[in-house]
This record gives structure tokens, C-alpha cells and sequence, in this order.
């Protein structure tokens, strides 16, 4: 779909029209000449894409120093490794300022900080009016990057729209979940995942005070954020990792849990367990978010993970300017 967009092949039927720039980040550094340095590529790269030389020069450095190359540029790209060719590639396509953007699994180049730098220039050039289109098998990818989506299975069009809607009917189908009436609890079907047989993520739910399960969470009030599991061998050192994002095109993280970091781990036998992160009132905002779960023995051996889990969260006060909500009570009390 994007090379057709990308004019790179024809499509069979029907036809594409493009109003703008068209930067495809599709196989970053694939087309660089390798005998060339780094410096003759950028020009014959963002000149395909469309720049003249002056506008190029006036971007040059801020490439060089976007793509963290260095003194490398005057190198043959032969030279380089994969991850320096690709950061490079990715560093020509977002600075020329396109309409249209093309995203092609690429979010993953580079160290954590440079992805963090790539999704912040990302979220600069939707600012500015960019359109993004992004293919991509990774939920969190999509639901940082984007506020609506397309399920595409084998050709055919499964479902489109609100991007948590059409992510939660992916992450269904990928890892055969069954959504219980509940909005906000799944449990895995089956076991589909390569990987440790000691440990199994089964489903993942809220409860509230009285250890009742809820359909959602409400800002302010007890929470428990539980992950039930199936063991089955004795384990020590078992920590849980819940990561907590919000959803819907706003790529932020918003928390970071870890029973590790608090230093609390558990040791079990084989059996069913519950995980439960008993928190005494939930500070996120309403809305809708999505948790990343890892079960792990310490801080490094994972047992399993679900990368995406969908949640909203509710409240009964208003919380629409707030970045986070702050439980409180109103008095008005006479000096004496």
C-alpha cells in the first residue's frame, strides 16, 4: 500500500491521487549508494525527494546532527553499520518538510534516546500539518503515532476508525483474546507465544476496594490493577513491570511500575496466581490508556508480557484542564 501511495509500483485496479510532498520512510538507507560518502547521498536523497540543492544546503547540518553521525559523513556509507545508514535515511525523509509522510516499521532505528527524538519530531511535523500514514505491527507504534486506523488482514479491510477500537480488535485477534463483557478485562485464549513455559500471563483486569471486579477504573478512588497467571514451576524473584501510556495519537508514558524498583518480589510454587498492585486512588485522568505487563525473574530474564493492554478511565469530577487528577475534599472552616 505505501509503495503504491509512494508511487513506487502500480496498483492493480483504481488509481492514487496526491496533493503535496511525499517523503516515504520505507527501507531507510535502502537506497543510498554505498560507494558514495554520506554527504553525496544526502544530496541525492533529499533531492529525489523532491529539494532543490539550496534547500538542502540550508538543512545539511541539521541532518548531520539529527542522525548523530558525525565526522562519518564524509565516509563511504559502505562503511557504516545498518543502524547508522538507517538514521541517516530517516534524518533525509523528516527534513523536507513533506505533506505526506510514509512510515514503514521504522520507529525502531537507533538506541531508546533516538527513537525518543524521532517520536518527538514526529509529533513536530503533525503539529505543522504533516499527514502520517504508518503500517505497523506494533501496537504501541500505532497508538503513540495516530488518531485513527485501518485493520488490513490478507487484503481485506477487517475494521477502521477510533485507533483503540481497531487496536483492541488487532490485539484479539493476534494473541486470541476473548473480551469478557467487561470493557476493560481480556483473557487469553491460548497459549501462542514462543518463549519461558514457566510462567503464563492469563488475563489482566480492575478491582475496587472490596476486591470486586470493575469494568473501569475511577479517577480518585481504590484501584487494584490486576494480572492473574499461571505457573508452572517454582520461581523466586518474580517482579511485575507495568508501564502505563496514554492513548490515542498523544505518545506520552505516563507511569512506570515496577515491583523490582520498589524491591519487592515474590516466590511461588507452581500454581494459579493474581498479581495485584494495590493502589489507594488512581491518579490518572479520565480517558482512555493502554499498559504495557511484564512478568520477569529480576530486573532482566521476561517469563511473559502483553504488549497492549486497552483501558479507560472514569470520573465523576471535572478534569479537563488537569494533567493528572488530584484527589480532594472542599471545607470552609472559621478562624477561632
Amino acid at each position: 500500500l505505501l509503495r503504491i501511495i509512494s508511487g513506487l509500483i502500480k496498483p492493480d485496479h483504481g488509481s492514487v491521487e496526491i496533493k503535496g510532498r511525499v517523503a516515504p520512510l520505507i527501507a531507510l538507507g535502502a537506497g543510498f549508494n554505498p560507494i558514495l560518502t554520506g554527504r553525496e547521498n544526502v544530496y541525492v536523497n533529499m533531492s529525489i525527494l523532491g529539494l532543490s540543492k539550496e534547500e538542502i544546503d540550508e538543512q545539511f547540518e541539521d541532518v548531520v546532527e539529527f542522525a548523530e553521525i558525525g565526522e562519518a559523513i564524509d565516509a563511504p556509507v559502505q562503511s557504516y553499520s545498518s543502524g547508522m545508514a538507517a538514521r541517516l535515511g530517516f534524518a533525509c525523509a523528516i527534513h523536507t518538510e513533506p505533506d505526506i509522510l510514509l512510515i514503514d516499521e521504522v520507529l525502531s532505528v537507533g538506541d531508546i534516546r533516538f527513537r525518543g527524538k524521532c517520536n518527538t519530531r514526529l509529533k513536530k511535523l503533525q503539529d505543522q500539518g504533516t499527514s502520517v500514514v504508518m503500517v505497523s505491527h506494533s501496537s504501541q507504534s500505532i497508538l503513540n503515532v495516530c488518531r485513527s486506523a485501518v485493520y488490513l488482514l490478507r487484503g481485506n479491510l477487517i475494521c477502521q476508525g477510533d485507533v483503540s477500537k481497531v487496536m483492541s480488535r488487532y490485539e484479539q485477534d493476534l494473541h486470541g483474546l476473548i473480551f469478557q463483557s467487561s470493557p476493560t478485562r481480556f483473557v487469553r485464549n491460548s497459549r501462542l507465544r514462543e518463549g519461558s513455559t514457566s510462567l503464563d500471563i492469563v488475563s489482566i483486569f480492575f478491582r475496587d476496594f472490596k476486591n470486586n471486579i470493575i469494568d473501569y477504573p475511577e479517577s480518585g478512588k481504590f484501584t487494584s490493577f490486576c494480572v492473574a497467571c499461571k505457573i508452572y514451576e517454582e520461581l523466586q524473584h518474580v517482579s511485575l513491570y507495568v508501564v502505563i501510556n496514554s492513548a490515542g495519537g498523544e505518545n506520552e508514558k505516563i507511569l512506570l511500575l515496577s515491583s523490582y524498583n520498589d524491591k519487592i518480589s515474590f516466590s511461588a510454587k507452581p500454581g494459579n496466581y493474581e498479581f495485584r498492585m494495590k493502589m489507594p486512588y488512581i491518579g490518572l485522568k479520565p480517558g482512555q490508556y493502554y499498559a504495557e505487563v511484564v512478568c520477569k525473574i529480576g530486573s532482566l530474564q521476561v517469563l511473559d508480557y502483553v504488549e497492549t493492554f486497552l483501558f479507560s478511565v472514569t470520573s465523576n469530577q471535572p478534569c479537563e484542564r488537569n494533567l493528572y487528577f488530584q484527589s480532594r475534599e472542599w471545607e470552609l472552616v472559621e478562624n477561632i
